[in-house]
């Protein structure tokens, strides 16, 4: 009996207040047999956010025992608390036949592409810082010192726009949405090794106006936006 094939992965990463969770949640309801790792973490729920819904909820013990165990692809301390992502994860895409996206930052981004450097990573970039701190503060769940952290840590993480392979700006929020369904859909077809036609190529055409080579120059003025200055991006 032939072995199904290894699950794409597909890495997701984004500044907070991107919105990359709702471009996430509107592929999950577009694309079929693409499972979401739900990230474990050490912090407390906040608002409404339930156990096994937006996160696995655990104590700090545990969440080391399964450090030790070896349990997890990657996982990161950030801001005192840990997150990271369970192998299970993987096993069961594979499984299923399924594949898988990952909602993480970029240190765990940077692990992922270490054990696993065929998958497939995506940034999420605001147009703007402007844009970034409405968006934070719109959404009413931080106070003034946390925007203005997650402000700072936006600042650092766009640095790392070019490690990923497809940059999206989340401009307009349906376009960004048919864009990031491209690149998933465009690599699936990649994967299967059959030539593109019809509507596949047309997913193919918007997934490569994405790749990094293609925006670099778009991202230029997003980097000034936050007094990122270019040089710090690798040619």
């Amino acid at each position: 009996m032939s072995r199904s094939p290894q699950p794409l992965v597909y890495i997701v990463s984004a500044p907070s207040g991107s919105g990359k969770s709702t471009l996430v949640k509107k592929l999950l309801g577009v694309v079929p047999d693409l499972d979401f790792s739900i990230s474990y973490t050490t912090r407390a729920p906040r608002g409404v956010e339930q156990n096994g819904k937006q996160y696995h909820f655990i104590n700090r013990q545990q969440f080391e025992e399964m450090i030790a165990a070896d349990q997890f692809l990657e996982h990161a301390d950030v801001f005192g608390n840990y997150y990271g992502t369970a192998r299970q994860f993987l096993e069961e895409a594979e499984q299923k036949g399924h594949d898988l996206l990952l909602d993480i930052d970029v240190q765990g981004a940077a692990q992922i592409k270490r054990k696993l450097p065929e998958a497939i990573s995506i940034f999420i970039l605001p147009p703007n810082r402007a844009t970034l701190e409405y968006r934070l503060r719109n959404r009413g769940e931080d106070s003034e010192e946390v925007i203005q952290r997650r402000l700072v840590t936006a600042s650092r993480e766009i640095e790392n726009y070019d490690k990923y392979d497809y940059i999206l700006i989340n401009d307009r929020l349906d376009e960004s949405c048919e864009k990031l369904c491209a690149i998933v859909l465009a690599e699936r077809r990649r994967r299967s090794g059959q030539r593109s036609r019809g509507e596949d190529d047309k997913y193919s055409q918007v997934a490569d106006s994405c790749r990094l080579s293609k925006v670099r120059e778009k991202v230029q003025p997003i980097l000034a936006s936050f007094s990122v200055p270019a040089s710090s991006a690798r040619s």
